[in-house]
């Protein structure tokens, strides 16, 4: 019996090598990330706002020139579609049980079309059942009996080593 928990000791130990190599190497790739996202915001930010004003700037010349998108009523300059266009308009409404209960008694007809109806079973829910109650309803319960598992008990960047994780698992995949 020593033998085999030397075995898995032996296992756990390598687990514990290669995830702290893991984990250095992802921390070391997140603080490089955040260093030249750090380096760039101010001429990000920058940009973004001579984007927002020189948006600006060609919007208020046109409405002031409307004469000359009558027809055609758009046109494309150095890739930058501009004119006129309908407008979509926008609803709006405060209050969801309001606008239900309205459709509900003045357009019953085409309740099933304007409402959104959602019949879903609950996962979260159906945790508590048992699995004589699970069976009544259809519902079937896999690796419901002990399940070998092992679990990095230390939290260091483990959501960067989870998606990391993730998508090496992905690439080999495909």
């Amino acid at each position: 019996m020593s033998n085999d928990l030397d075995a898995i000791d032996k296992a756990a130990k390598t687990l514990r090598a290669v995830r702290d190599t893991l984990s250095l190497r992802a921390g070391a790739l997140h603080d490089e990330m955040e260093a030249a996202k750090r380096k760039s915001m101010r001429g990000l930010r920058a940009s973004v706002a001579a984007v927002a004003q020189a948006q600006a700037d060609l919007l208020a010349t046109i409405a002031d020139s409307p004469q000359l998108f009558v027809k055609p009523k758009s046109i494309v300059l150095h890739g930058i579609k501009l004119g006129y266009a309908k407008g979509k308009g926008r609803i709006e409404w405060d209050d969801d049980e309001q606008v239900v209960k309205l459709v509900r008694k003045h357009m019953p007809e085409q309740f099933d079309v304007l409402i959104k109806t959602t019949e879903k079973p609950m996962k979260s829910a159906m945790d508590g059942l048992t699995v004589a109650e699970l069976k009544k309803i259809g519902v079937t319960a896999e690796d419901s009996g002990d399940v070998a598992f092992a679990k990095d008990t230390t939290a260091e960047v483990d959501k960067l080593v989870k998606a990391l994780l993730k998508g090496a698992e992905e690439e080999a995949a495909s």
